[in-house]
């Protein structure tokens, strides 16, 4: 038949619709064909077609398998099957099956035509109506139909016992009440010859396990001795060539039969002594050069694990999953695997004994391997073996490859960590992970070690020295140059001068200048990395303190990122060639080393940060408890100084005394003036935030709301006030920005300001509007003598912007 000539009609043939559908070569000519097919179908449906039926339901499922809408022939199944003849309700139910699903009202049509063929005298055709039955049937279908089903469950057919108990298995999960009325009849079929039966009757019993606590106990008393006697049948049978698979008796039937014994067992003791030695005989009859029988063999363990079996028979089967690690299939390794980390919670010791094979696959090839056996050397360790077990696992890290150096050094870390009693190993280990793999240690690892460092005074000369060595070996591990420099910093005259030495130890020739050399070298070499620079400048501070030949040294390699353009660092190396020129009285007691940190109190706080981790990285910036915004890698803003120390305004030996208000993080006019903002309105009056008082003296901003009288500060006689006029002289320029906001009051109240104070003087701002000229704002200066004696020749200067002048 030519189909390029011909049209299409009810009568082409199923394969050549296939051939023309697959000869398309666009997706256009294929929905053309399935189109004309689909037209002809339906016409022979309306025209009543008898001779092509089964034809055209053959082609509608093809047309289905291939995404196209066959809505339109679901009623035509129904007809196929409530026809009298095999081969009509063969095609019929084969579309029931797939054009049609549970949810489909119209399946409920169907139901009578179900029982009927149930109760039809063809094996074949109840054959059908069963496996329809399996594979869409509803709660309400199974409620009608159940009955029928059990029914069939004591016919002389194997064939058809066989599709009997896998539609019981779908009828007890839509209706698991409807379990009661199938567990006589799954007993007694674990009574049957043929396997076909016997593997449905197992997983039928397996189901009604699950579906109810009653018979869970029915098939304990009635069963057991059944299981017992088809594994040892199976087990011990001869070969057959009919079940044989690999050399296997039927593994699938094997299989079965052990998950049923594991659901019976599980929780009872008895019934788990009555199986612990048909267990034992297939854990050790099974030859395990074949992959069925290791299916057998693994199954046998999931069961002996999963009942209450003896500890004989426990070490047996972990014994089995030794010999699994052994073996070259990865697949069996890891399920091994796998296993061993669910028996470690019932026979720890058992496990123990395969340490070392254990370990040789943290080393293996596969990654899926390497990372579930480092899982389960993690879980192996102990007080007992914490030591031999961490030397294995970083003698690896040396060598491991770079995608798996990550999880191997997080696991040692949280090893030591978790199992260290000796703070000398712990110190050993950390160093060695820091050299090994110092990119990958986390900021919360070393900064606990940090911790115990300060804690550990008589580590602290032999912690400076090792970590000296370490960073001129490994210079590039970038959490290793941090530990490193800050414990140069702190301890660098034990450094020097070999204090604290341990009897294992060898003395070392390191100079002043050495040590300052290994900081800068860092301070070069780490140019993108602001962390670790700024931890290198303060370590250099701290060094021109321990060092005193080498200040001149240390104050040129800070002086150079006074131009940098991270401000971080430019504050940083600013503030610090401040100190080492110009406070050289302080400089000694503000470079002392480090309070010892509380360690407890730092393991609870990072147990808190732990724990808050994933709020707080979907929360940004992420802000410190003092309301400074963080930097990267937690290198925090140190807060503005007060304007008295940005201008010097005191000497080294007389303290200035400035309060500390607690200011929001937009109070921009405190931070750029460094003065006291807060509102010294008495109760009753409304505050004003700086934010107000900056927008009125520049003109740009909204009036502050008062609800009462500014106040003012106690003025002792002889007094002088000396009014300040400024007047902006970039209102014009702002003028667009702000056009829609109305102009400040004359007459609105600002609240009075402490501009500067000190043990001997205050001066105090206070504002107010001219009539009528909203530009310019009268500033009263108030100067308030707070020693006993008199001032003379006083003279006060006051600097504003340049823009203002």
């Amino acid at each position: 038949m030519d189909l390029a000539i011909n049209p299409f009609s009810s009568g082409t043939r199923l394969r050549d619709m296939i051939r023309a559908i697959r000869a398309c070569k666009t997706a256009a000519e294929e929905r053309a064909v399935v189109r004309r097919e689909c037209a002809a179908i339906r016409a022979a449906i309306s025209e009543g077609d008898q001779d092509y039926r089964h034809r055209n339901m053959a082609k509608l499922m093809f047309i289905h398998m291939l995404g196209y809408p066959t809505h339109f022939g679901q009623m035509e199944c129904l007809k196929l099957i409530a026809a009298a003849g095999f081969p009509e309700k063969r095609i019929g139910y084969l579309g029931l099956m797939l054009l049609l699903d549970e949810r489909q009202e119209v399946l409920m049509l169907v139901t009578n035509s179900l029982k009927q063929d149930l109760n039809h005298s063809n094996q074949f055709i109840v054959g059908l109506a069963l496996c329809a039955l399996g594979n869409i049937c509803s709660a309400e279908m199974a409620r009608d139909l159940a009955p029928e089903v059990e029914r069939l469950l004591q016919n002389r057919d194997p064939n058809t016992k066989k599709k009997a108990a896998l539609c019981s298995i779908r009828i007890v999960r839509k209706v698991p009440d409807l379990a009661e009325n199938f567990m006589s009849a799954a007993a007694s079929l674990l009574k049957e010859k043929h396997h076909g039966v016997l593997i449905s009757a197992v997983q039928l019993c397996t189901e009604l396990c699950k579906a109810s606590t009653e018979a869970l106990e029915y098939l304990r008393k009635n069963c057991l001795e059944g299981l017992v006697r088809i594994l040892r049948d199976v087990s011990n049978s001869s070969y057959a060539p009919e079940y044989d698979v690999a050399g296997i008796t039927d593994p699938f039937l094997h299989i079965r039969v052990l998950k049923l014994m594991r659901t019976l067992g599980q929780g009872d003791a008895d019934c788990s002594e009555y199986i612990n030695d048909i267990l034992a005989q297939v854990s050790t009859k099974t030859e395990s050069n074949k992959n069925a029988g290791n299916a057998i063999l693994y199954e046998c363990v999931e069961t002996i694990m999963g009942i209450e079996a003896t500890s004989g028979l426990r070490v047996l089967a972990i014994n089995i999953l030794g010999r699994f690690l052994s073996n070259r299939d990865n697949n069996i390794r890891y399920v091994a695997l796998n296993m061993l980390m669910k028996a470690i919670a019932v026979d720890t010791q058992a496990v123990q004994r395969h340490r070392a094979t254990i370990l040789e696959c943290v080393k293996d090839a596969d990654v899926s391997i390497r990372k579930r056996a480092l899982e389960l050397v993690y879980l192996l360790v102990n007080d007992t073996n914490v030591k031999p077990l961490t030397k294995e696992l970083v003698d690896y890290l040396e060598v491991s490859d770079q995608d798996f150096k990550e999880d191997l050094t997080a696991k040692i870390c949280s090893i030591v960590e978790k199992f260290s009693q000796d703070k000398l190993w712990y110190l050993d280990q950390m160093f060695r992970v820091l050299s090994l793999a110092g990119n990958y240690v986390k900021d919360d690892v070393w900064h606990a070690l940090v911790v115990l460092m300060s804690n550990a005074s008589e580590l602290q000369g032999y912690s400076v020295r090792s970590l000296y060595k370490a960073l001129l070996a490994c210079g590039e591990q970038e959490s290793l140059v941090r530990v490193a420099v800050w414990c140069i910093g702190e301890y660098g005259e034990m450094l020097v001068n070999n204090i604290s030495m341990l009897d294992m130890e060898e003395p070392i020739t390191v100079t002043e200048s050495d040590a300052v050399d290994a900081v800068e070298v860092v301070l070069k070499r780490y140019s993108a990395d602001v962390t670790t620079r700024a931890m290198c400048l303060v370590s250099l501070l701290k060094l021109s303190s321990r060092f005193p030949p080498t200040s001149e040294r240390i104050k040129e390699i800070v002086a150079q990122n006074k131009g940098n353009t991270v401000l971080e660092l430019q504050q940083r190396s600013i503030e610090f060639s401040s100190i080492i020129q110009r406070h050289q009285s302080i400089k000694s007691s503000l470079l002392e080393r480090m309070p010892v940190l509380d360690e407890a109190n730092y393991l609870v706080k990072r147990a808190a940060s732990t724990q808050a981790t994933v709020s707080s990285v979907k929360s940004a910036p992420a802000v410190t408890p003092g309301g400074q915004p963080k930097l990267p890698n937690g290198v925090a803003k140190p807060p503005a100084a007060p304007l008295a120390d940005l201008l010097d305004l005191s000497s080294d030996d007389t303290p200035v005394t400035t309060s500390a208000p607690t200011t929001a993080p937009n109070d921009f006019l405190q931070d750029l003036l460094g003065i006291d903002l807060t509102d010294s309105s008495p109760a009753g009056g409304a505050p004003s935030t700086s934010t107000d008082i900056l927008m009125d003296l520049l003109s740009i901003g909204s009036t502050p709301v008062q609800n009462g009288p500014p106040t003012s500060n106690f003025i002792p006689p002889g007094i002088e006030t000396k009014p300040v006029a400024v007047t902006p002289q970039v209102v014009d320029l702002l003028d667009g920005l702000s056009s829609s906001t109305p102009l400040p009051d004359e007459n609105a109240a600002y609240p009075t300001i402490t501009a500067f104070q000190s043990a001997t003087l205050r001066i105090t701002f206070s504002f107010k509007k001219q009539p009528r000229k909203p530009q310019e704002t009268t500033i009263n200066a108030t100067f308030t003598n707070l020693a006993t004696t008199t001032f003379t020749d006083f003279v006060f200067q006051a600097a504003v912007p340049k823009f203002m002048v």
